[in-house]
């Protein structure tokens, strides 16, 4: 489904949030730790790079990695880091969240940006992620959320549930992959619930802060 959405995956991504989801990834990178030293990033579920490609402009010291299962996703990621001449900075690689393809304790920090309700198993990756932290390294999640306000939330469910997939089929000829969207984001465990499932996986200092009223959250923590 990735590999085909993917060509407009981007554009889909800003015309849908009315270009908000811009901002929401800088204020993600705002809460990535600044070092004047050489740092290891880590994005997982990166997609076509988005944010690991924001992170390099604003920290072109920081040795970035990016992983994903989509083939198709990661090709338009590579293809934008070759135009935009960050190949020393940013490498992506075909990889498995609930299989990260790096050892124990190697990176400083770890990132996601709407990636994260698409594991398979979300215990197993998330225990992924602590593993391969250094101790004292920053976990930083950026995730859709459901509005819990008595006026946005039945907005929120009618644009998300009907009129975004009408759009997104238009758009992306998949007719799954908003209705998918939709239903990924009714199951996922946001909130308090979602914080619980990073203290379970071994992380502590878990928070998170509530972005558009709701409609996504940054969630931090530390291994």
């Amino acid at each position: 489904m990735f590999n085909k959405i993917a060509p407009v995956y981007d554009f889909m991504n800003r015309f849908l949030s009315l270009g908000i989801d811009a901002s929401w990834r800088k204020k993600t990178i705002l809460e990535i730790p600044r070092s004047q030293e050489s740092l290891n990033l880590l994005d997982v579920a990166t997609g076509t790079g988005a944010l690991a490609i924001q992170i390099s402009n604003q920290y072109p010291n920081y040795n970035i990695k990016g992983i994903d299962i989509s083939e198709g996703m990661l090709a338009l990621g590579q293809a934008r880091i070759i135009k935009e001449g960050l190949s020393k900075n940013i490498e992506f690689l075909v990889g498995d969240a609930e299989q990260i393809p790096f050892p124990n304790d190697f990176f400083d920090v770890v990132t996601a940006a709407f990636g994260v309700r698409n594991f398979e198993h979300l215990e197993l990756g998330l225990k992924e992620i602590h593993r391969i932290l250094k101790s004292k390294g920053k976990m930083v999640i950026l995730e859709f959320t459901k509005p819990r306000g008595l006026i946005f939330k039945p907005l929120f469910q009618l644009y998300f549930k009907y009129i975004l997939p009408v759009i997104g089929k238009y758009f992306s000829k998949d007719p799954d992959a908003y209705k998918y969207l939709f239903e990924s984001v009714q199951q996922f465990p946001d909130y308090e619930r979602f914080t619980a499932k990073l203290q379970e996986a071994g992380f502590k200092n878990c928070n998170f802060q509530v972005l558009t009223f709701g409609i996504c959250c940054i969630y931090t923590a530390e291994k």
